[in-house]
């Protein structure tokens, strides 16, 4: 008879956005598929998303004092190196407590001083790069981990070469099957069969410029017979909410935030996304028609590089930020209305899908282990 694997201790750290979060916790449920009794803590930036999303995902999460230098100075920025030294110390202390055999960076602020203090104590560690363009502390961390697990290809501008496992990105497994939920879906969402769905979503936090364009539009997307899911994020809600009762006998639902994005993309027709990593990820599984309007407002213009990936491959339609309030609207009844278009780009996105993603991701863990 094989003998039972013993159940593995691991540390996954990192958060801040739904882009970093749900990856991790997608690689959590993996590695407990694999080896159920498997002991996994989450470690986070206090203040944080991570500190509430992780326990609802049920896994147990310590939170550190550690955030993010910003762009300007900041008393913030004053406290940062007493905020990195803190960090560091406490992240000695739950790894003596906890003991793992390795840890996991998956991006954010919490899991440079996790994976800094893990490596300098010889613990196997591997991180995950979610975009195109590395964030700054997987580029530093890189030197130090023993594996960097990437989504996109010509990652070696970035981290060293032998180090390199092209896995995708893991995303939520309800996500996986989403297609098959169309009918499930549409009543979940008190949407009529017989009308195309635009589904627009700016990323956990939201995202304004697309919010103020679907605003000014909505009237188009309803005289045309469209029905609408949108995801506002919390500070757009309460507006997104006055339109919705407005236009709610048309179809129009507002949410501050989704919770079954499953049955959100399987009620869709077209996609208005943020091109956020795990987004992209995500759409590359449900073979979702997209427009991409990538944030401006992130490090290194990462999102337009992510963008430009899909759309060279004729895989999405790109909209830029600061066109979005002439273009977005326009370009999203365009498609809706082109079903080749859709066809082509249904079929194309679909390719670049990496399904298997979080099952490479803990192949590589388990290696480090052993």
């Amino acid at each position: 008879m094989a003998k039972q694997q013993k159940p593995y201790r691991v540390i996954i750290s990192g958060g801040g956005t739904g882009g970093h979060i749900y990856p991790a916790v997608a690689i959590a449920n993996q590695l407990k598929a694999v080896n159920p009794d498997s002991e996994i803590l989450f470690v986070g930036a206090k203040g944080r998303m991570e500190m509430t999303k992780v326990p609802e995902a049920g896994y147990k999460i310590v939170g550190l004092w550690i955030s993010g230098i910003q762009r300007r100075l900041t008393l913030d920025n004053l406290s940062f190196p007493l905020k990195v030294l803190s960090s560091i110390k406490a992240s000695h202390k739950i790894i003596k407590d906890f003991k793992p055999d390795a840890v996991v960076g998956v991006g954010g602020y919490a899991s440079g001083p996790l994976l800094y203090a893990a490596t300098s104590q010889k613990i196997p560690a591997l991180i995950q790069e979610q975009n195109s363009y590395a964030g700054i502390t997987n580029k530093l961390l890189a030197k130090r981990v023993s594996k960097v697990c990437v989504a996109y290809p010509n990652m070696e501008a970035f981290f060293p070469a032998e180090k390199l496992v092209l896995t995708g990105n893991p995303v939520r497994s309800d996500i996986l099957d989403s297609n098959s939920k169309r009918n499930e879906a549409l009543a979940h969402f008190g949407l009529a069969a017989d009308k195309k769905t635009i589904l627009v979503i700016g990323g956990s936090l939201g995202a304004r410029t697309i919010n103020q364009s679907i605003a000014a539009g909505l009237d188009q997307i309803v005289q045309a017979g469209y029905q609408l899911i949108w995801q506002t994020g919390k500070a757009f809600y309460p507006q997104a909410q006055e339109l919705e009762q407005k236009y709610s006998t048309q179809g129009t639902k507002a949410f501050d935030f989704i919770k079954r994005m499953d049955l959100a993309y399987a009620a869709a027709d077209v996609v208005i996304s943020r091109a956020g990593a795990l987004s992209i990820s995500e759409l590359c599984l449900v073979g979702k028609p997209a427009i991409l309007v990538p944030s401006p407002n992130v490090a290194e213009d990462h999102q337009t590089k992510n963008a430009m990936a899909l759309v060279q491959q004729h895989a999405a339609l790109l909209v830029r930020d600061q066109e979005a309030g002439e273009q977005l609207v326009k370009a999203a009844l365009e498609l809706v209305q082109d079903e080749q278009e859709q066809k082509r780009l249904s079929q194309n996105i679909l390719k670049m899908g990496k399904p298997n993603a979080a099952a490479d991701i803990v192949n590589e863990l388990i290696k480090l282990i052993k």
